[in-house]
């Protein structure tokens, strides 16, 4: 079974990256959450990266906020796809430096990155990502995408 890796700076951005959480469990991923320090854990966020493939991690999302080195310095290490949400945090300069931090990357370490505390969409596309090499996975994309197309025809009836 694939498994999508969130990870983030610190246990205040969870109630944003709970969405990514959210919408993996209703397309029926394997989800493991754990809070990883760039800064204040070096050693455990180095031996997650180095590490994250062999225990059945397909993809990464990290996000983090302020300076936002998480994804990055992730990325830098882990053969995997790494998909980074900038977190406006209490220490943010209206989200810009986790935007830009994680957005800059240097050529040869991609992350991608979604927009500002937007941990649904890294979640959509963690799942795109596997299921663009796993049948059912891509079913249950194509329904969502459907209900998305279906909420929106509802709403333009009823207005």
């Amino acid at each position: 079974m694939t498994k999508v890796s969130i990870i983030m700076g610190s246990k205040s951005d969870f109630p944003i990256m709970e969405q990514a959480v959210e919408i993996l469990k209703k397309f029926h991923i394997e989800v493991e959450v754990d809070i990883i320090s760039a800064h204040r854990t070096p050693e455990k966020m180095f031996d997650f990266a180095k590490n994250a493939h062999e225990k059945g991690v397909s993809v990464i999302i990290a996000g983090a906020g302020g300076a936002a080195h998480l994804p990055g310095m992730v990325a830098s290490i882990t053969p995997l796809p790494v998909i980074g949400v900038p977190i406006k945090s209490s220490n943010s300069i209206d989200g810009w430096d986790s935007i830009l931090s994680i957005l800059q990357m240097p050529n040869g370490v991609p992350v991608a990155t979604v927009a500002l505390n937007a941990a649904q969409n890294a979640g959509i596309l963690a799942a795109q990502i596997i299921g663009s090499s796993n049948v059912e996975i891509q079913k249950v994309l194509i329904d969502f995408k459907n209900e998305l197309k279906e909420k929106v025809l509802n709403d333009a009836k009823h207005l």
